[in-house]
């Protein structure tokens, strides 16, 4: 459990979707033209979400946070209650490589970045993988299309 109510009550008003990094990102693929799912969630998973989905050649984007998915170069490690934190946080982390293999066995490309990265690279390199599925698709009918 949190160390206090306050905790649990910050906690619960961490935004889970719809961050300023996914916004950012979301607003420079729809300036540039392309269209896409949001909060899609995970075939085959209960309760995951897939941040930014495209279906039809089955790319999914996910924004992880850095403190509750574990980045190496901003994860901190709270001090108070810290084996709880550890275990909460170890957990997402194993659910995050669950959910990107789940993926993967499925046929999809899961693209991973951070909230710290710059929108406009992620954006990029969003886009230069779809542009590449969508070719590949296009050259092999409908292979690797989602059903």
């Amino acid at each position: 459990m949190p160390s206090s109510a306050g905790v649990s009550a910050r906690m619960s008003k961490q935004a889970s979707k719809d961050t300023g990094a996914e916004l950012a990102v979301r607003r420079l693929l729809h300036a540039a033209g392309m269209r896409y799912r949001v909060e899609y969630p995970v075939p085959g998973m209960a309760r995951r979400r897939i941040d930014v989905a495209f279906t039809s050649i089955k790319v999914a984007v996910l924004i992880d946070g850095c403190f509750w998915h574990g980045c190496p170069e901003h994860a901190t490690q709270p001090k108070s209650n810290a084996q709880w934190w550890r275990q909460k946080l170890d957990r997402n982390m194993a659910r995050d490589a669950e959910t990107t293999e789940h993926l993967v066995a499925a046929g999809w490309e899961v693209l991973r970045f951070w909230e710290h990265e710059a929108p406009d690279a992620v954006a990029l390199r969003i886009s230069e993988t779809v542009r590449r599925r969508r070719a590949a698709v296009e050259r092999g009918g409908h292979k690797g299309r989602a059903r």
